[in-house]
């Protein structure tokens, strides 16, 4: 059992895990700390959901937070946290300064969820129809990103693929980094029982949160050039799309002639993942770790997805299914997996390898812990050495604290 915590998590919106893997993630997060017997208080200044968790249920302290507010200040000086997590690089740009001058002895953490410089760098060349480079990378957004990291003592990073871009492209020193996937339950025998066999499924599944771009950009890749292909072939198979929050041009793509069903928020996931044969996902871009990519493989559900859907999450274990990049390619790969019982059941239990050594809570778990406590123990040596970011966090209480002065004393007026 490690020393008792006080951690402040600074949340970009209350934790939805039913409707995103970003909400999944940072509940992970919560329980392994809970697990540690930490006190937890989650602060945000976003309006509440009628589908967020309630956390309170976990004994965890829920508190209503402004932007551009000294109350903030108040309210973390009083706290003394001894961990503060923030949810993404713009809560730390928001709240870093006032943490640092509040608290100053408290670690600092970014959990990045995923890189969002790769993300948007790679929607671009989409957009330009250009082959992605590097060029991409060298935006405003990963000057951001990148100060963000800096000036905090660690970085949770969810894949290996951008732990390896942080080191290499972006030069950030891997002792502000640390590396921690999804925290997963091992898929045991028994739950292996209760999946559906390749008889008793039916129709393809994609699923996804509406508002994140890349989950909507491949539903229209679906609708547009890869579904007219594999219903080419299998006549009477269904396409079940479900995702939170869709919107008036998502509902529009609804064909029930050409069995491309939109159905909408689930309410429960793993039901509708499990029952379906194949999930398909052709990212054309994004990053971090795909939810539902995650999702299928604990349904015992195969995939067909991209290249950059299947980036970081398998290290070397066989994908759960057929990774293809070109719209022909990929409704061949569907099709075949749709059909073929040995291809689906060797998918199938891939999923179950990846999930069971790659994604394994014990072990990741212990690590963070211990690294966080390696730091607590070390944070006046491991400030000291990262001088850069030291260097930017004077400059950003210089200008982003009398910035956010001048928003309070307008917003007085």
């Amino acid at each position: 059992m490690s020393l008792a915590q006080n951690i402040l998590i600074i949340g970009t919106v209350w934790p939805e895990p039913n409707s995103s893997a970003a909400g999944s993630r940072m509940l992970q997060l919560m329980h392994l700390f809970l697990s540690e017997n930490w006190k937890i208080t989650f602060a945000s200044a976003a309006s509440d959901s009628e589908y967020a968790f309630d956390i309170q249920t976990l004994g965890i302290e829920k508190v209503k937070i402004e932007l551009n507010n000294k109350s903030f200040d108040e309210f973390v000086a009083k706290l003394q946290p001894s961990i503060v997590i923030f949810d993404r690089f713009m809560i730390e740009e928001q709240f870093g300064w006032r943490v640092a001058e509040n608290a100053p002895d408290a670690l600092r953490i970014i959990d990045t969820i995923d890189l969002h410089c790769l993300r948007q760098a790679r929607q671009s060349a989409l957009k330009e129809k250009s082959v992605f480079t590097s060029e991409y990378l060298f935006s405003d957004t990963a000057k951001r990103e990148m100060a963000s990291i800096l000036r905090c003592d660690c970085s949770l990073i969810i894949s290996d693929f951008e732990m390896k871009l942080l080191n290499d492209y972006f030069k950030i020193d891997s002792d502000l980094l640390h590396y921690i996937p999804f925290l997963l339950d091992k898929i045991e025998e028994k739950d292996k029982r209760v999946w559906p066999s390749f008889e008793d499924r039916a129709h393809f599944i994609t699923i996804g949160n509406f508002i994140h771009e890349p989950n909507f950009n491949a539903v229209q890749y679906l609708k547009e050039e890869i579904w007219p292909l594999i219903r080419k072939q299998l006549p009477s198979a269904e396409l079940h799309i479900y995702g939170a929050y869709a919107s008036q041009k998502v509902n529009e793509l609804n064909d029930v002639k050409e069995g491309f069903l939109i159905k909408g928020r689930a309410e429960d996931a793993m039901l509708v993942v499990r029952n379906a044969k194949i999930c398909l996902a052709p990212l054309r871009f994004g990053a971090g770790i795909k939810g539902k990519l995650v999702e299928a493989m604990q349904c015992g559900t195969p995939s067909v997805t991209t290249d950059i859907g299947a980036e970081g999450m398998h290290g070397d274990f066989e994908w759960n299914g057929i990774i293809a990049n070109t719209p022909q390619e990929i409704a061949d790969a569907a099709v075949k997996l749709y059909i073929d019982k040995v291809l689906w059941q060797k998918s199938q239990e891939n999923g179950i390898a990846i999930i069971n050594n790659f994604y394994s809570k014990e072990k990741h778990g212990e690590k963070l812990i211990e690294q966080i406590s390696i730091l607590q123990k070390n944070l006046k040596i491991h400030r000291l050495k990262n001088f850069t970011g030291a260097m930017l966090m004077h400059h950003t209480i210089s200008s982003t604290k009398y910035m956010s002065k001048w928003i309070e004393e307008k917003g007085k007026k």
